[in-house]
């Protein structure tokens, strides 16, 4: 493995670019001459819409800038498992597919709905290490109308970051930013303080990496029904293995002033959710908690300690996710192991949001700081 190290100064090395599509990001390509809602003409729309398909899950953020920001106006978010099986094959299935087009679908309703003048719609590991990837995003284009770009490993590491930075500790010389996804891992080390609230996240990217496994991959190599203490400690020495040469050259990360790790993925914010024992999951209490190395180590013991169907009850799990919980606890666990830190900030948000921010960046819908 080749960890990706951008050590330059040159800031424009650094900067995440689409893979394919147009200069301002991928269309999606909904026959404008529908019938709309009367309201959706009664003024210019300045919506956008982003969309993260992912290997477990289907997600869409729909927003409006706002000062130095966006408001939500509608979101959806449904488990697809695109990538089932490909921890142990290469093609995305039948039942799979028909899953994610249904998910897809709602999508293409809500973004019309909303009259989204501009979206970009991202396809990650699962579309990219799947055989028949590609012909899904043709199939996707023929029978939605919508165009699913597949984003490489840099673009999404890069929109990772973009889309939480705003979380980092602003008196932390260093952080480690890491999104756990379903078929990959994506993981950046920011270096030195944030000059400006308005400047892009990106340019402090010392070095970064995307470690080809995920917790749907790891829980269908190691078993996610029944897990022990012993098969728990194998997906973890498994991803430490991935994660060595990243962390080796990050290894002076640790050392800055007000160090800390920041995640973002269903695992962390799981595992948040379990500690501050919510009877339904919050995102508001969620997103942007701060917590201590030995309260994320309880949270997981507790999980080790428990069985299928006392996972699949916690209502910050669910039956759907509750063979996975462990693999991505796994994978947690793995980078406490080489990046060991008192404090972890917990993201609920992340390659969405990174990619509603660069649209806008890039549009110069904010006035003020560095958007002149």
């Amino acid at each position: 493995m080749t960890v990706k190290a951008d050590a330059t100064t040159d800031a424009g090395d650094r900067l995440a670019e689409p893979l394919g599509g147009s200069a301002n990001g991928s269309s999606w390509a909904l026959d404008r001459s529908a019938p709309r809602r009367p309201e959706a003409r009664r003024r210019p729309s300045r919506t956008y819409a982003a969309l993260d398909l992912g290997t477990n899950n289907c997600r869409l953020l729909i927003a409006e800038p706002a000062h130095f920001g966006f408001r939500v106006v509608d979101a959806f978010s449904r488990i697809v498992r695109l990538g089932e099986g490909l921890g142990l094959g290469n093609r995305l299935s039948d039942g799979a597919i028909e899953r994610t087009l249904d998910a897809l679908s709602v999508c293409r309703e809500k973004m019309a709905a909303k009259d989204v003048r501009r979206a970009r719609l991202v396809a990650t590991e699962a579309c990219r290490l799947a055989e028949n990837g590609p012909a899904f995003v043709e199939r996707v284009r023929d029978e939605l109308d919508l165009e699913l770009e597949i984003v490489d490993r840099k673009t999404e590491a890069y929109l990772a970051v973009t889309g939480c930075a705003s979380l980092v500790d602003p008196k932390a010389h260093s952080v480690i930013v890491f999104d756990i996804g379903g078929g990959s891992t994506e993981i950046a080390w920011l270096d030195g303080q944030a000059p400006h609230a308005y400047d892009d996240p990106c340019k402090r990217i010392r070095a970064w990496d995307s470690l080809p496994v995920g917790v749907v991959t790891l829980a269908e190599r190691h078993g996610g029904i029944d897990v022990t203490p012993e098969s728990f400690e194998g997906m973890v020495e498994e991803v430490s293995e991935l994660l060595m040469d990243f962390a080796l050259v990050a290894a002076q990360a640790g050392r800055a002033q007000n160090f800390h790790l920041l995640g973002t993925s269903g695992t962390v914010t799981t595992v948040g959710g379990i500690h501050l024992g919510l009877a339904r999951y919050d995102r508001r209490r969620v997103d942007g908690m701060w917590m201590r190395h030995g309260e994320i180590s309880t949270v997981m013991q507790r999980l080790l300690h428990s069985n299928f169907r006392q996972r699949a009850e916690n209502p910050c799990i669910g039956k759907e996710r509750a063979d996975l919980v462990l693999a991505g606890c796994a994978i947690l666990e793995a980078i406490r192991r080489a990046f060991p830190s008192e404090r972890l900030r917990i993201a609920d948000r992340g390659l969405r949001e990174g990619m509603l921010m660069k649209m806008m960046r890039e549009d110069s819908v904010w006035r003020g700081g560095s958007q002149r």
